[in-house]
């Protein structure tokens, strides 16, 4: 009887540690376009992973989603969201890049047969080293909800945009354009357009109410890459972090602000031949001290930028 009894409450103790699925709601943004929005800061715990944005788009044909977050829980939460908003399946997911925080949830949430599409640069990203070392560390900073059975799922179709670096495509009889912005952020940045609805999904490009998260970029691209976003004239972009905006131009001067301050402070530090630890405690960082992600990303954003400062130096002739 007593080891019933132990057995019982052991299974019922493990019932009550199973994680429950994350209840997601779907801001709707214009006619057709919805969006999940993610806690601002770095991945944890408290959050489950949820601190990047995702959305979808539906069609009279279908569903197109961008991006999938951070774990196959969030995945499954999605489809459970987008069903209660439509019955139209999911045909086509784009992923924004192969960060973490972005493609976790393919793992289910392209489970119905949806087609995943990605950059064909990212290739290399999910074959990389720093990729398998990342989910070995989110296995534990992430667990449960990132484990042994997560998977890192590869598109089913890698996208070369060509040298007009846009592909055209309609579902539904709705027009979408992806736009490849590749060697930004990371090398296989992709942002999608929704024409008809005049909303940019723009991945990691921008970030709204939060510190970009820079690292090995490269800055200089970037910054031509939100020229790209004002040039396709959104009325809302929805960002990789934070609140959609309605008003782009205005809303990406941190991101454009915090890039030319790296690379004006960590450029100065390299032609002076300032070693980066004395120059990183020599900047005044108070005017993004205060910005949420700032004590998990601004160290790592600076040297990388330091490092991409004495790349360029050394390029020119």
């Amino acid at each position: 009887m007593r080891r019933l009894f132990l057995m019982a409450s052991l299974a019922c103790g493990a019932a009550h540690a199973a994680p429950a699925l994350p209840k997601l709601e779907a801001v709707k943004v214009s006619p057709h376009v919805y969006y999940f929005r993610g806690a601002a800061g770095m991945a944890s715990k408290e959050n489950r992973g949820f601190m990047s944005n995702a959305g979808f788009v539906v069609t009279p044909a279908g569903v197109v989603v961008f991006d999938a977050l951070a774990t196959p829980a969030l995945g499954k939460a999605m489809r459970a969201a987008i069903a209660q908003v439509t019955p139209q399946p999911v045909k086509t997911i784009i992923v924004s890049h192969y960060h973490a925080d972005h493609f976790y949830g393919l793992q289910t949430l392209a489970a119905d047969g949806a087609q995943v599409w990605a950059h064909r640069n990212a290739q290399a990203t999910l074959r990389s080293d720093f990729t398998r070392a990342r989910l070995a560390e989110r296995r534990t900073s992430l667990a449960p909800w990132v484990d042994q059975h997560t998977e890192l799922r590869p598109a089913d179709r890698w996208l070369d945009l060509g040298a007009a670096k846009v592909l055209k495509f309609t579902l539904g009889g709705m027009r979408f354009a992806v736009i490849d912005a590749g060697g930004a952020h990371t090398q296989e940045d992709l942002m999608l357009l929704v024409e008809d609805d005049g909303v940019l999904f723009a991945g990691d490009l921008f970030f709204t109410g939060r510190l970009p998260f820079v690292g090995e970029a490269d800055s200089k691209a970037w910054l031509l890459a939100l020229d790209k976003i004002n040039a396709s004239r959104p009325a809302v972009v929805i960002p990789g972090h934070g609140a959609a905006s309605a008003n782009p131009v205005a809303d990406l001067e941190l991101t454009r602000s915090y890039l030319l301050f790296l690379r004006e402070q960590m450029g100065n530090a390299v032609a002076d031949m300032v070693p980066f630890e004395e120059a990183y405690r020599a900047v005044d960082w108070r005017k993004f001290e205060q910005v949420p992600a700032f004590k998990e990303a601004n160290r790592l954003n600076a040297y990388g930028t330091y490092l991409l400062m004495e790349r360029e130096s050394l390029a020119k002739p």
